[in-house]
Formats: structure tokens, sequence, C-alpha cells
């Protein structure tokens, strides 16, 4: 028996050597936001967005380019005398050229505006992912205080398991109680040793996955600080809806952007370009005379005007307005979607509440009928078995009582949550 005392002893104090800083909620639901793998992805999806609009700023830049090319020729060629004979001829150019559209049918402006709301509906989308990191921080948070309360209930027990177990030694030795009583009590104190193990590797699991949602590299001294559960009490502005409105505002610039390819385009070009020739069997001028003399300079205005494209534009238009309805469909149920879950933890944080209040109700009388039942036992007037039943159901309650609370304080996190509040306690 001492050896069983001793070894709950170790337990408790390795628990508590290990602990070094105990994780506040917010610390976890910080910390997870900044080193989880999926808000790591998201921002870089965010930067990609960053750069597309950055790219079609940039398409009102004129287009620069230079160019530079070494020709040969061998065998027969005509002259300039209109005959034929062996000549071999090189020639060297240089070029240099500049183009830019004027007018391509509002593409270029819209299709800014259209990556502009498209990095504001990823910023929406990384906010998002955000919220859903933080919401299982939260939900593993709240387990593990509930673990912690349901290790607190069974290790009660294995004290006052124990207790019996020393009185009834006491009463046997002094042939007051049976061998039979006390075996049973042994017993008792046995499942009540195997309970609280169990329930230390289940607190231990799951700060472990609290860990590990965390991106932490290990789960030793990792612990967590149990709020204040004695004063407990009870703006839908989401990220979720924002990008969706964001991304239908967007569907009328795409569809801008479809209707351009109806309008001409207008491109200015110009450049310079010169060249050097020579022939193997004919005189030609110095190399810089060449390059001096052949200079030349052009610029250009085109006009295209689109008139039948196998009706691609015609299509594009049609595809931009079914995304446009799909889009606003998209839209309507996300707020469905959460205005139902806005309903549900509305009324799962009233249901939790009064369960709250029948739980301490429960541990109350429960208690109570503890301390009765275990005078009675202690003056002989009931048996081990009534005895052990009431105090099973007194530490059932207080497990029930932990459960009811900690949900409780989730489901009033939420509430607030949902209103735009940080989350936490």
């Amino acid at each position: 028996m001492n050896k069983i005392v001793t070894i709950i002893s170790l337990v408790l104090t390795v628990s508590s050597a290990s602990a070094q800083h105990e994780w506040t909620l917010q610390e976890c639901t910080n910390y997870a936001v900044e080193n989880n793998i999926q808000v790591k992805k998201s921002e870089q999806t965010l930067q990609s967005q960053e750069i597309r609009l950055n790219s079609s700023q940039n398409a009102y830049l004129p287009d620069v380019s230079a160019s530079a090319s070494q020709n040969f020729s061998f065998g027969r060629g005509l002259t300039a005398n209109n005959t034929y004979s062996n000549t071999n001829t090189r020639t060297t150019s240089f070029s240099v050229g500049a183009s830019m559209t004027l007018f391509n049918g509002f593409q270029r402006k819209n299709n800014v505006e259209l990556n502009k709301l498209n990095l504001s509906a990823s910023s929406a989308d990384l906010e998002k992912v955000k919220n859903d990191i933080r919401l299982q921080v939260a939900q593993a948070y709240v387990q593990i205080l509930y673990n912690m309360e349901i290790e607190d209930v069974a290790y009660r027990q294995t004290q006052i398991d124990f207790a019996q177990v020393s009185r009834l030694e006491t009463f046997v030795a002094n042939g007051k109680a049976s061998e039979a009583e006390l075996a049973q009590q042994k017993a008792a104190h046995a499942n009540s040793i195997l309970t609280y193990t169990q329930a230390i590797n289940t607190r231990k699991l799951s700060l472990l996955t609290l860990s590990q949602l965390l991106e932490l590299p290990s789960a030793d001294s990792f612990a967590i600080a149990r709020p204040d559960t004695s004063q407990l009490s009870i703006n839908y502005d989401r990220p979720e809806i924002k990008a969706e409105e964001i991304r239908l505002d967007a569907t009328s610039y795409n569809l801008k952007v479809a209707k351009g390819g109806y309008y001409p385009t207008l491109t200015l070009s110009g450049g310079m370009s010169t060249n050097y020739y020579t022939a193997s069997n004919l005189p030609s001028e110095s190399f810089s005379k060449q390059i001096d003399n052949n200079f030349s300079q052009y610029i250009s205005l085109n006009l295209n005007i689109p008139i039948f494209n196998r009706f691609s534009t015609r299509n594009n238009v049609r595809d931009v307005k079914i995304q446009q309805h799909s889009q606003q469909y998209t839209l309507d149920l996300a707020r469905k979607t959460l205005y139902k879950e806005i309903q549900q933890v509305t009324l799962n944080a009233e249901n939790a509440a009064a369960k709250v209040a029948a739980a301490r109700e429960a541990v109350a009388n429960s208690e109570t009928a503890f301390r009765l039942a275990q005078a009675r036992y202690e003056n002989g007037k009931s048996t081990i078995t009534e005895f052990n039943e009431s105090k099973n159901n007194y530490m059932k309650s207080q497990s029930d009582l932990a459960q009811a609370v900690y949900e409780c304080m989730y489901c009033a996190m939420l509430v607030k949550w949902y209103q735009g509040e940080e989350m936490g306690w």
C-alpha cells in the first residue's frame, strides 16, 4: 500500500516540476496563428495575389526590347545586276523597340480593380484560416481543462479509498471488520488508482494535441493556465462573409474585363534599327559608316478592331455572368450558415448555463449524501458497498460539474467571439 501512495506522490511531483510556464488561451491562439503551417500557406497565397495586382498595374508601362543578329550566307545568290554568282555575305543588325497599349476596352483598368478585390478577398480568407485555428486551439484548450478536472477528481477518489483501506486494516487488526470487507475496499482502491492513471494519460494526450496545433517541437514542459470559474457568466462581421461579399463585387469587374473583348485595341509602337552588310566579291563601306548610314527610326499607331472571333468574347461574357450568379448563391449560403451557427452557439450557451446550475446543485446534494453515508458506515450502520456507491455518485457529480462548467465557458466565449471580441476569458 505504501508503494502505491509513493507512486501517486511521484507522479504528482513530476507533473508539477515539468510545468515551467503555464500558457493562457490567448498565448496559445497567438502562437498558433504565428506558427501554424496552414496559416503560413494562406499568407503565401496572399503574397501571390499581391504580385498579381502589381503585374496588372505594370500593364500600363511600355514594353521595351532590344535585339542583335549576325547572319552569314554562302553559295550562289542574286546580285544587284540580276545575275547569280557565288558570293559569301555577312549581315550584322541592331534594333531597339518599344510598344504601349493606349486602349484595350478598359481591360487593364478593370483588371487592376479586379485584382484589388481579389487581394482583399485573400486577406479575408487568411483571417478565416486564422479564426479556424483559433477555434481548434480553444476546443483543445477546453478539453485539457476538463481532463485536468477529471484527473483531480480521480486523485481525490484514490485518497478517500486509501483512507478507508487504512481504517479497515486497523479494524481487522482489532477484530471489528472482516477480511472480506478489507479485500473489497482494496479492490475499490486499486480501481481508483487505475482510473487516476488513465486520467493522467488522457490529460497528457490532450496536451500533446494542443502542442501539435501550436507546432511545438515537443509537449514536454508544456502546461496551460486554469481560468477562474468562480464568476462564470454568459458582431457578425465575419471574415468568411466578407470574403464572399468581396468576391461578388469582383465578378462585376470580371464581367467588364470580358466585355472589353468587344472593343478595339489601340497600340503605339516605335523603335530604331541599323545594320552592317558585306559580300565576298563586292566592295563595302566600313562598319562604323554603314551603322551610321543605315540608321532608321519608326513609329506606328495600330488599331485592331474585332469583327469575328468565333463567339469567344460572347461566351466569355456568358461564363462570367454564370459565375456572378453562382457567387451570389455562395454568399447567400455563407450568410445562412453563419446565422445558423450563431443561433446554435447562443442556444448552446443558454443550455450550458442551465446545466452548470443543475450540476452544482447535484454536487451539493451528492456531497451531503456521501457525508451521511460515510458517517453511517463508520458507525457500523451501513455496508462497504453502500459507502462505495455513495462515494462513486459524489465523484461522478463532480466530473459532471467540471464538464458543464468548461462547456459553458467555451460556449460563452464563442458567443462573444461571434460578436467580434477576442477569444479568451
